[in-house]
């Protein structure tokens, strides 16, 4: 069965994230809140571990995704307010579920000091698995990807949301509809993590993202919506060459990816993944409304490209003077167009009441 994750159980040890009780109930009859029957972990973070369950309490018990949080907050009064914070986050998330690409929210609750989230199962598979069996995708193919994905950004942006994880396996490829899919919204794990920094004496930055996919920005905790085109063009770059950033490595004096080197695509897509990545966040595209329709003007330049004169000019022609260039070539064939379409004067002699059909309108083709 796939998953949302890695597809096997994972191994957890105590070094790592601080062990569930939901483990315990792995692969048994016993139920977890009477309701959820827990079949196997399927991923561990920072943040906590992800469980595949069912809800035995619905009819044919569907598959669904149980996601525990582990902030280790001992304060009651700090427990509390990322309770709220959480709450409000998943009211967000509960919203932005109404999209078809985008897991609807389930249930989401407190128990013990850890906080729970379930969603809808995604039967299909990320971005970085397609990869890595079947190689990396044409330019072609990324710009379709591109089509798919941007939309959605269009949406959690205007519901003021910014996902600020976005990266190969947080997008999947559902299998029964075909459609991607956004998963792993980084907005929860953050309010979890700004609490726990709260009541921490610990010097850190509790960063909240992936690095490489990460802009300046983000790191400096100071996400935008721009953050996420940048994403999302680190993930372009991805699929164009199997390569993951930090192989790309960057410019020790810019910090810009060094990607091209990597990458064979036309002129136009390489203008628009540049202004994609851009480390300058002044220089990036700062919507995804401005890349759509970035691509729209490229698809039409394109166009245009193909109906120009591409030959290089015949020297001799050019010495006689009857060179004309494309754009005068192409001026005159629409002068030309037009001058067809125009209706035939009629002659003054002509007695059109005598004409048994009567007046008609002539054009000459």
């Amino acid at each position: 069965m796939d998953n949302q994750a890695q597809g096997n159980v994972i191994p957890f040890n105590k070094s790592g994230t601080r062990q569930s009780h939901l483990l315990e109930l792995c692969g048994t009859r016993n139920l977890f809140r009477k309701r959820y029957q827990i079949a196997k972990a399927i991923g561990k973070g920072g943040f906590g571990i992800t469980f595949l369950a069912r809800d035995v309490s619905l009819p044919g018990g569907p598959v669904c995704v149980i996601k525990q949080l582990c902030p280790k907050i001992n304060d009651e009064a700090a427990l509390a307010r990322a309770q709220k914070r959480f709450e409000r986050e998943a009211r967000i998330l509960g919203a932005l579920g109404g999209h078809a690409q985008i897991p609807t929210l389930l249930d989401y609750f407190e128990q013990d000091g850890e906080f729970f989230l379930v969603q809808e199962y995604v039967h299909g598979h990320t971005l970085s698995k397609l990869v890595k069996h079947k190689g990396a995708w044409s330019e072609k193919a990324v710009r379709r990807f591109l089509a798919e994905v941007l939309p959605i950004l269009q949406y959690i942006h205007h519901s003021q949301v910014i996902h600020r994880d976005i990266k190969p396996p947080n997008i999947m490829r559902c299998r029964e509809t075909g459609r991607l899919v956004l998963l792993d919204f980084g907005a929860v794990k953050e309010c979890i993590t700004m609490e726990a920094r709260d009541t921490s004496h610990v010097s850190t930055t509790h960063f909240v993202g992936t690095m490489g996919f990460a802009p300046p920005e983000q790191l400096a905790l100071r996400a935008t919506y721009a953050t996420d085109i940048y994403a999302v063009g680190v993930t372009c770059l991805f699929l164009l060459t199997g390569k993951s950033p930090a192989k790309m490595g960057a410019d020790p004096r810019t910090g810009e990816l060094r990607w091209r080197e990597f990458v064979s695509v036309s002129a136009p897509f390489e203008r628009l993944l540049e202004r994609m990545v851009s480390v300058s966040l002044r220089d990036r595209y700062q919507t995804a409304e401005q890349v759509l329709k970035m691509m729209d003007v490229e698809e039409v330049r394109d166009e245009l490209e193909l109906c120009m004169h591409s030959q290089e000019p015949d020297p001799e022609s050019m010495q006689s003077g009857n060179y004309v260039t494309p754009s005068a070539r192409m001026a005159a064939s629409i002068r030309g167009w037009r001058e067809r379409r125009k209706p035939v004067k009629l002659n003054n002699d002509w007695n059109l009441g005598s004409m048994t059909n009567g007046p008609e309108l002539m054009y000459s083709r």
